[in-house]
């Protein structure tokens, strides 16, 4: 099974409601290595920001899962936009991804956006691609993962998009719950 990955990152300091507080994480990768067992899962694409895709990243390395990351724009800037921006020590985490996957040229990175909600939401539609990729190299199927509170925000939610997304192309749509 091909795993494709979207979901929140960890919250801002005092943030209301929360959505994936930094305590949370032990449980969240419990909840994705048994969403991965439960679905036999040989790969994983995603993302790397920090939450959601670095905690699904590193269970998957644990798990000697092929991954492979899609960055909306250039790695430096969404080190800074989407990494080291929130609370946790994420940087370190995402440096040691990216050098590993770089090893098998397995980090894309899209071209021709900005730092803005239609690049991150170019980046969904490259991680549903990609996973339909590499699922088409084998006998897989792909399974989208949504990892979140399960809530959309009221201004244009990427991670609900992504589910969306997933459905229009007939994958399966599960969930791991943040909170």
């Amino acid at each position: 099974m091909i795993i494709a990955v979207a979901g929140r990152r960890i919250d801002a300091v005092d943030v209301k409601p929360p959505r994936f507080p930094l305590p949370n994480v032990v449980l969240v990768q419990r909840r994705v290595d048994q969403l991965f067992n439960r679905e036999g899962a040989t790969a994983l694409v995603s993302s790397a920001a920090c939450g959601a895709d670095l905690v699904a990243l590193t269970v998957a390395q644990a798990r000697h899962m092929r991954r492979r990351v899609v960055l909306p724009f250039a790695r430096d800037e969404f080190r800074a936009r989407s990494v080291t921006d929130r609370p946790g020590d994420w940087g370190p985490v995402y440096d040691r991804v990216l050098a590993e996957l770089d090893k098998t040229n397995d980090v894309v990175t899209l071209a021709g956006h900005a730092a803005e909600d239609a690049a991150y939401a170019a980046a969904n539609d490259a991680i549903l691609h990609e996973a339909a990729t590499l699922a088409s190299q084998g006998t897989a199927d792909v399974v989208a993962v949504l990892v979140w509170e399960g809530e959309a925000r009221r201004d244009g939610d990427i991670t609900a998009a992504f589910g969306i997304g997933a459905r229009k192309r007939g994958y399966r749509v599960e969930q791991v719950d943040t909170l």
